[in-house]
């Protein structure tokens, strides 16, 4: 009788658990579908709006041209977006990981003049790149409203590069092929050296682009130059 009882118990409860637990399924189910479907919206936001950054600079920039560009409608914007100054800090933190500086790999091996060289090149071409100009200019545009915008790039592009480059000179010195004081020092010097004339030529509009052999001719004349001063 007892095991009539279980039994019955199971078949009267086992299916409504079932239901339950099928119901569960669909809900977490539904909320990965949501949840994939506001990263792709969130993207859309972000993907229009750096276009109009880029295009017109911070403060050229309206929530109105952003919600155009993005395809959405003003109440989705703001939905994921509380003002123009939270999606432009948005779209610099994701910036920050695709700075030249980061991108640039060295070459190890080999000829110490062949390795600065090329990273010289793949830097200048990055640097050049018409989307990081367009990225240096709206922040420098906003770095006096945003001094922390400005900071967070530097720490992120410029001062990670000299850090690593500073880095990886240190390794050479100590191979003895170079002659360092400040390997820090140095590595700034060189990543000045490469951008001599090129890359401000573009950044302020007097040229529409770096033409190869410019960026050749800059990082061979940068490496000339940084040899004879740390040759070892």
């Amino acid at each position: 009788m007892e095991g009539y009882r279980n039994r019955n118990r199971t078949e009267r409860f086992g299916p409504e658990r079932a239901g339950v637990g099928a119901m569960e399924t669909e809900s977490l189910g539904q909320d990965a579908v949501e949840s994939q479907e506001g990263s792709a919206k969130r993207r859309q936001i972000l993907d229009g709006a750096r276009a109009v950054f880029f295009a017109a600079g911070f403060d050229g920039a309206s929530m109105n041209d952003i919600v155009r560009a993005a395809g959405v409608s003003k109440g989705t914007l703001y939905a994921y977006f509380e003002s123009k100054e939270d999606l432009f800090k948005a779209i610099i933190r994701e910036q920050k990981a695709l700075t030249a500086e980061r991108l640039c790999m060295f070459v190890s091996g080999g000829d110490v003049r062949d390795m600065l060289a090329d990273f010289g090149r793949r830097l200048l071409f990055k640097l050049t790149d018409p989307e990081h100009i367009s990225l240096a200019r709206v922040v420098i545009g906003a770095t006096e409203k945003f001094p922390a915008v400005g900071r967070a790039l530097y720490e992120a592009g410029p001062l990670y590069g000299a850090t690593r480059l500073a880095k990886e000179l240190r390794r050479l010195e100590d191979a003895g092929h170079l002659k360092l004081p400040d390997p820090e020092h140095a590595a700034w010097q060189f990543v000045d050296l490469c951008q001599s004339g090129v890359y401000k030529r573009v950044l302020f509009g007097v040229a529409d682009r770096a033409e190869p052999k410019e960026i050749e001719a800059s990082v061979a004349a940068a490496v000339d130059v940084f040899m004879k001063a740390y040759g070892g």
